[in-house]
């Protein structure tokens, strides 16, 4: 039974032979907080069990198709939905039992709204980890979607009926469907995105979303699409940082794909050479394999002439003769900026802090403490930040909330708070240990501590020239972590490689820099290190 008050929404379940997934799925809409729903699987030509088990878990609307594939699952189950608010759910994934209730009450809550979306949980049934993916975004939707799909897994989107008078999934598009439709709302109605966790994204070998090659020509063909409706230079920019990240995105997959001689095809190094040369050289001739991944590509080439060319790319040494360096704009003894690039766009070490803290986001919750301002705290922990404090050194600063060296304040109580950020302030304290075992006893039992410091860096020249102290390694960081988080589980991870360290010293701006320079690590050039540390619970 629906009412004004609730709507009736319908869950659109396509499924393509993955019958042994799909009575979780059901089961996960049944169990859903909302009273009004209605269940409507789209059979797209199974072979497997998918009839059997939809058949059994009636009552719900069973409807099968030859196989159309996933936008043509999805339109035909919007054209034989009743509901004023639509999800759609794949089978091999499931819903949290409130997902319907938060997003329908999101919507009711705003009319104008064509859809609202939340956060999800990635598992990955073969280790039986899981992993909250959260990301806050507030605003300029359209632009944060063209940097790149914000929203991620389609069950944690609510959509309003009307959105599909005016569009359908493009059933030309083998992948990438959901990001190209996110794209085409968002560009003309306004929506909501928020951090609460609406659904279980299973992580299998069968995947769409694994074959590299695939997401990374439809990814880019659906930006492509935009171009033409770009308004301003601010998407314009939006745009070109969309085509770098994806294209490093998944560059950096295909290279790991391509260490493996049995995941490897000519088709798939040929896009990675197309959309990163640097890296996918690198790639082939560092790799162990790469002789045995030569020899298969030689196998499968169609033609001498073809065979010669790769030959040549193969074995082309792109390192320059012992005097034939070419110095360019870096033959000087000044740097471009002695601000850290702030003049030229922002530091290039801003872009790993926040891609940690990004992918930590999940952490920064309840009481956090951050230090020197709450920038981050409330950039990444949003509405699950419940008390946001500062600490200063300096009293006659009027945004603190606590006042003292993190390096000794024993004015702040034990078993304080669920979360603490130090991000690049560590290399200031003389007494850094002290700092770390500050860190352990303030934080709550669970509680996590998110930390970055510098590796290879500049040294101030302003403020903190007379206390820049130290730089670290991913090495001395877990031998510290040991030492004053006893008990505890560290996370250590270097971020950075040689041509982002240049351009870090040189002072580029990181705007400067391309985002597939910047995708790349190799822990022999660390930029900065980061660490994230949980406190053990009390047994």
């Amino acid at each position: 039974m629906y009412t004004k008050e609730s709507p009736l929404v319908s869950v659109i379940i396509p499924c393509y032979n993955h019958g042994h997934y799909l009575h979780e799925a059901i089961d996960s809409v049944r169990q859903q907080t909302y009273p009004a729903l209605e269940i409507i699987v789209v059979d797209d030509g199974s072979t497997d069990n998918t009839a059997t088990v939809a058949q059994a878990a009636r009552p719900l609307t069973y409807i099968y198709q030859e196989n159309k594939g996933l936008s043509a699952a999805r339109n035909t189950g919007i054209r034989h939905s009743k509901g004023e608010f639509l999800v759609f759910l794949d089978a091999d994934d499931c819903l949290y039992p409130d997902a319907v209730a938060v997003n329908a009450g999101l919507l009711l809550e705003n009319s104008a709204l064509a859809f609202v979306s939340g956060s999800y949980t990635l598992f990955f049934p073969s280790t039986n980890q899981v992993q909250p993916v959260v990301r806050q975004v507030e605003g300029n939707h359209y632009q944060h979607l063209l940097r790149g799909n914000y929203i991620g897994m389609h069950a944690a989107v609510m959509f309003r009926r009307w959105v599909f008078d005016n569009f359908m999934y493009d059933t030309s598009l083998k992948a990438c469907e959901d990001y190209d439709l996110y794209l085409r709302v968002t560009r003309r109605h306004p929506v909501l995105h928020h951090g609460h966790l609406m659904a279980v994204y299973r992580q299998h070998g069968t995947n769409m979303s694994g074959d590299s090659k695939l997401m990374l020509q439809t990814t880019l063909q659906v930006l492509a699409w935009q171009q033409q409706h770009l308004q301003n230079t601010i998407e314009q920019a939006a745009y070109r940082d969309g085509i770098n990240i994806w294209k490093a995105f998944y560059t950096q997959q295909l290279a790991h794909k391509l260490t493996k001689v049995n995941g490897f095809s000519l088709h798939d190094y040929l896009s990675f050479l197309k959309n990163d040369p640097d890296l996918s050289l690198h790639t082939l001739r560092s790799s162990t394999s790469s002789i045995a991944i030569f020899n298969k590509m030689i196998q499968i080439l169609p033609s001498g002439k073809i065979r010669k060319k790769l030959s040549s790319i193969f074995t082309m040494d792109r390192t320059p003769a012992v005097g034939g360096v070419r110095f360019g704009h870096f033959h000087r003894y000044t740097p471009f900026s002695t601000e850290f690039g702030y003049d030229r766009g922002g530091p290039v070490d801003r872009y790993y802090i926040e891609r940690f803290l990004g992918d930590q986001a999940h952490d920064i919750k309840g009481r956090v403490l951050e230090i020197g301002d709450n920038s981050y705290t409330l950039a990444y922990g949003g509405e699950r930040v419940t008390k946001s404090d500062i600490l200063h050194v300096d009293e006659s600063n009027p945004s603190a909330t606590l006042v003292g060296d993190i390096s000794h304040a024993p004015h702040i109580p034990d078993n304080s708070f669920d979360c603490i950020i130090l991000t690049q302030t560590l290399h200031l304290i003389y007494h850094f240990t002290e700092a770390l075992h500050t860190c352990f006893r303030i934080l709550k039992p669970g509680g996590a501590l998110l930390l970055t410091v510098p590796g290879i860096t500049p040294i101030d020249h302003g403020e903190w020239k007379e206390t820049w102290y130290w730089s670290f390694t991913d090495k001395s960081m877990k031998r510290l972590m040991e030492e004053t988080f006893p008990g505890g589980i560290s996370e250590v991870t270097p971020y950075g490689n040689v041509f982002t360290a240049t351009a870090f010293l040189y002072g580029m701006g990181l705007p400067e820099v391309p985002k597939t320079k910047l995708m790349y690590d190799d822990p022999h050039y660390q930029v900065i290190i980061t660490v994230k540390a949980t406190k053990p619970m009390v047994p």
